[in-house]
């Protein structure tokens, strides 16, 4: 027997634009994985900084990659998923990068629950020099949360069964930022889709000065509101708005407090706006 039969196919899509200071550490914690069904795509929107050179140096390991202009890092995704052949997707940005060994867990968890379509885990922030400075964990999707909170799953540590996109629709390109939300939320309106929580960090966010979601409090933001506005028609909220925020805070706290981790709902009241 084969033993990629043992592993379900990933596919690994990373856009790219002129990211070469850190798309070498993103290539690097994709391969080092050392996942042995991984099926590798990067789509580059024509960068000229040194880039395409990254992806020479390892293009014997990558399934598919191509250099060229394009309209934008939405299409760019949905492009590398369009030349996809795996069972399960995923991207990856190029300068964020995935913890070790997230592929084998995540597959485990696959194995595990072959009927879930979404799984999804924690979050580390990390600066321009790897450095962490926050840890988000997530719970359980509840959509409501979804609509009227935000985002409740990290692109960065997110995989999907590919068929969800020809059965359902690839990520909207109308939006720059807010893509991901988007595809989330839609797929939460759809009951036979189901959101598995894989309980580990696996990804990791990358914030620094010339990262396009430098710019994500105007543009970024405004998507969200759009989104929500538009779920929001058909995902009426059990309580009033302002309520409905007291209630998913009380979720949060009653989900941390059961699973003995009520030390992370209070470091997280340290990141919470005040009303």
């Amino acid at each position: 027997m084969n033993k990629n039969q043992n592993y379900p196919k990933i596919s690994v899509i990373t856009p790219s634009y002129n990211q070469a200071e850190f798309l070498e550490k993103t290539i690097l914690s994709i391969l080092n994985q050392n996942y042995p069904n991984l099926e590798f795509i990067i789509m580059d929107g024509g960068s000229t900084d040194g880039s395409v050179e990254v992806i020479k140096k390892y293009e014997k390991y990558i399934a598919y990659w191509v250099s060229a202009k394009d309209d934008g890092q939405t299409a760019a995704i949905n492009a590398g998923f369009k030349k996809a052949t795996g069972d399960w997707v995923t991207f990856q940005n190029s300068d964020d990068v995935f913890a070790p060994n997230a592929l084998l867990n995540v597959a485990k968890a696959i194995r595990n629950h072959p009927e879930d379509s979404v799984f999804y885990g924690h979050l580390l922030m990390i600066d321009g020099d790897d450095r962490v400075f926050e840890h988000k964990k997530q719970i359980p999707f509840w959509m409501q949360a979804q609509v009227y909170e935000g985002m409740q799953v990290f692109n960065q540590c997110m995989i999907f069964k590919r068929d969800l996109l020809t059965k359902y629709g690839y990520f909207d390109e109308n939006y720059r930022f807010a893509f991901d939300y988007e595809i989330c939320t839609r797929w939460g309106t759809h009951s036979e889709i189901k959101f598995r929580l894989v309980n580990d960090f696996w990804g990791c966010f990358r914030q620094h000065e010339l990262a396009k979601s430098s710019t994500i409090f105007t543009v970024g933001l405004s998507e969200h509101e759009q989104i929500k506005h538009k779920y929001a028609q058909t995902i009426r909220p059990s309580f009033p708005e302002r309520m409905l925020q007291k209630v998913i805070r009380l979720r949060k706290f009653v989900l941390f407090l059961t699973s003995g981790d009520l030390a992370y709902f209070f470091y997280r009241l340290r990141f919470t706006p005040k009303a």
